[in-house]
């Protein structure tokens, strides 16, 4: 199993709440998700943002969170909205 931080995006701050919410390697959080990890976090760590949800995506398709593309990033911005509500 690959540790989280050999991911993009995925420093041992972000590695030590998905550990916290059970998802500790880079295997783990594949196959999980990004938004399913997301959902997961925002339950235990309510300050979590759309940021993190990028970052998530970004370090599950090995993209700097910054680049991902536009569509991604409006896709992911509506799951976090439905998140809100």
């Amino acid at each position: 199993m690959s540790d989280l931080t050999s991911l993009r995006n995925i420093g041992t701050e972000m590695a030590r709440k998905l550990t916290a919410v059970g998802i500790d390697s880079a295997e783990k959080l594949v196959e999980t998700g990004s938004k399913q990890a997301f959902f997961q976090l925002k339950e235990v760590f309510p300050q979590v943002c759309l940021v993190h949800l990028y970052t998530l995506e970004g370090a599950i398709t090995s993209t700097d969170y910054n680049r991902l593309s536009e569509e991604k990033k409006k896709e992911l911005k509506e799951f976090s909205d439905l998140l809100k509500n």
